[in-house]
């Protein structure tokens, strides 16, 4: 039982890693994505999010599986721990790398919200100079619909 219960916590351990590994693919597709803040796929942009988004339910989904199991073998691991030291290591291994991916998506996540950041502010940039040529050209218009009653200024009044 209990030593099935730890090669069930340590594929958990290896999925988890696997998923990772993949959110590292969708934010390095992110950040190529956002390099560029003038030519921005915003089609492309969401469906990383939403990628990202499924991925982090499949964590979140083995964390808590490997958490209610870990509660449940804990007490008869400690009682045992000696008959399962190799298997141990292999998961506290496992452990230290799903770490070091974490520490990694971190990083790459901030790096790619300051990305995020530039192209919203070029975005705005974009939008306020648009609202103003916008403006500039209707206050033209205006203007020349006020003049269009202007009577000519040279008459010649000989008959």
């Amino acid at each position: 039982m209990l030593s099935a219960s730890l090669d069930m916590l340590e594929e958990s351990l290896k999925k988890k890693i696997e998923v990772m590994t993949q959110i590292e693919e969708e934010n390095q597709r992110q950040k190529e994505l956002l390099l560029n803040p003038e030519e921005v796929e915003l089609a492309a942009f969401d469906e990383t999010v939403d990628r990202k988004g499924e991925l982090i339910d499949k964590l979140l989904a083995l964390d808590d599986g490997f958490q209610t199991l870990f509660e449940e073998v804990k007490k008869e691991l400690g009682e045992n721990r000696s008959l399962y030291a190799d298997q141990i290591k292999r998961m506290q291994d496992l452990i230290r790398e799903i770490t070091a991916k974490s520490a990694s998506i971190e990083a790459m996540e901030h790096r790619n919200k300051k990305l995020a950041e530039n192209y919203f502010e070029v975005s705005r940039n974009k939008m306020a100079a648009g609202r103003q040529s916008s403006a500039a050209a209707y206050n033209y218009y205006v203007t020349m619909n006020n003049y269009k009653d202007v009577p000519p200024q040279f008459l010649d009044n000989k008959q």
